[in-house]
């Protein structure tokens, strides 16, 4: 890919130049067959990986030609993202468990460039024979030090035997003394890792010592008196997600919710509204330690203690970010921390509740998106044409294959449904609701 090419997909996502990673990253995976990325959650591997995948690929070739490996349904989402992001002329599916299996057969009959998926759900392609493989020549294992915790061992070891053509290997992951196996086929792999390099932002770790039975309200007052702005608070399982959020909510704090109990349509919503500000704070497990597309928050808590050093890291590497702040509240209500836990005692200094700041956004659901030719130019033209909006009050606009997602005051969320509705963008009808 020529320079030129790589400016224009910079300037598309509204990038100014590839950090020093993705620089050396481009480069070494351009030259050598084996490449192993160690680097830290946000700091651009997708993009690192995607930029030298793209020379891979024969434009005259309709065939799966990448393959890339994910552990989670949401990380398969997002680079399926990025890729139309990239606008490069290849076609990029993401398949997954939970995603109906006719709809992936449907999309393979114009086999995609580049297939991203879970390795559960691609194993069962392979076992079907649903499309060719012998034109794989790229594979990328993201996170796959995730993908081996998670089980999929055995799936992995199947995908990578019967991709008999593999020309480049790539690896990426965000933890450090990582164990390749075997089976992967690496051999003289180039190494780089910027796990210490890069990670020159500050996370304070703070320890705050409960009693159980007072565990929900000391979080609410920390919430209310301390911990503002966007945040992710981290349980064990998803019914304590569901017992944390049902008690905010009576104290007037309306959190989003995302664990593995959940749909994934509720899902992706979920991270869609935290994304774009409706909820300010996310209640999770341990699914939204690492591999999905949030904004930089200020803060994480682990409301209930992580099982593994691990979990610790992926958990605290959601905020402080790259070169930002962050901070890590650690509720602990036994005598000794585990030994992966480094922290100092840690009191709300201020003890008056100042009310919690109210919601100011909503998020609209367009019953239209890319397969009906919309952009999101038409969206935002016609929120602020026909919506009367100003360009300041506008937020995030989400576009999907067959649906959009649009931040909006919430204070005119109700007037814009009733201008907006039943309109039409490029002869689509939309529907537009709240969600």
């Amino acid at each position: 890919m020529q320079t030129k090419n790589i400016l224009e997909i910079l300037n598309k996502l509204g990038i100014s130049r590839l950090n020093a990673m993705q620089e050396e990253a481009y480069s070494t995976i351009i030259k050598h067959r084996n490449t192993v990325l160690l680097s830290p959650t946000g700091s651009g591997k997708t993009l690192a990986f995607l930029l030298p995948l793209l020379q891979t690929l024969n434009p005259q070739l309709v065939a799966v030609q990448a393959l890339i490996l994910v552990p989670s349904r949401e990380l398969a989402i997002q680079i399926e993202q990025v890729v139309r992001e990239i606008g490069a002329g290849f076609k990029a599916h993401a398949f997954y468990g939970g995603r109906a299996f006719s709809k992936d057969k449907t999309e393979l009959k114009h086999a995609p460039a580049i297939l991203i998926g879970t390795p559960g759900r691609i194993a069962a392609h392979f076992r079907r024979k649903t499309f060719i493989t012998r034109h794989i020549n790229t594979l990328v294992l993201d996170e796959f030090d995730k993908s081996l915790e998670v089980g999929f061992e055995e799936e992995m070891k199947e995908i990578i035997k019967a991709a008999g053509h593999l020309e480049k290997r790539i690896l990426t992951s965000a933890t450090q003394n990582i164990e390749i196996p075997s089976f992967v086929g690496i051999t003289n792999g180039i190494y780089l890792d910027y796990l210490k390099e890069l990670k020159t932002s500050t996370l304070e770790i703070r320890n705050l010592d409960v009693q159980p039975e007072k565990k929900l309200e000391l979080l609410v007052n920390l919430l209310k008196v301390e911990a503002k702005g966007p945040g992710i608070i981290f349980c064990n399982y998803k019914d304590s997600t569901a017992e944390v959020s049902d008690f905010l909510n009576k104290n007037k704090i309306a959190p989003g919710i995302f664990s593995g109990g959940m749909e994934q349509k509720d899902r992706e919503r979920a991270l869609i509204k935290f994304r774009n500000g409706t909820h300010r704070l996310l209640i999770a497990t341990d699914l939204a330690a690492r591999g999905i597309d949030v904004p930089e928050i200020n803060f994480i808590i682990h409301y209930q203690l992580p099982f593994q050093a691990s979990e610790f890291t992926h958990r605290n590497g959601r905020t402080a970010r790259m070169h930002k702040e962050g901070i890590a509240y650690v509720f602990s209500d036994r005598k000794k921390l585990p030994d992966f836990i480094k922290t100092n005692d840690y009191k709300i200094k201020d003890t008056i509740q100042n009310p919690e700041t109210s919601i100011h956004k909503a998020t609209l659901l367009i019953s239209g998106g890319r397969k009906d030719k919309i952009s999101k130019g038409d969206i935002a033209g016609l929120f602020l044409k026909q919506g009367n909006l100003k360009k300041e009050e506008l937020g995030l606009i989400e576009l999907k294959q067959d649906c959009a997602f649009v931040a909006v005051p919430k204070k005119k969320s109700e007037e814009l449904i009733s201008l907006l509705n039943n309109s039409k963008l490029k002869k689509k009808k939309l529907k537009i609701t709240h969600i």
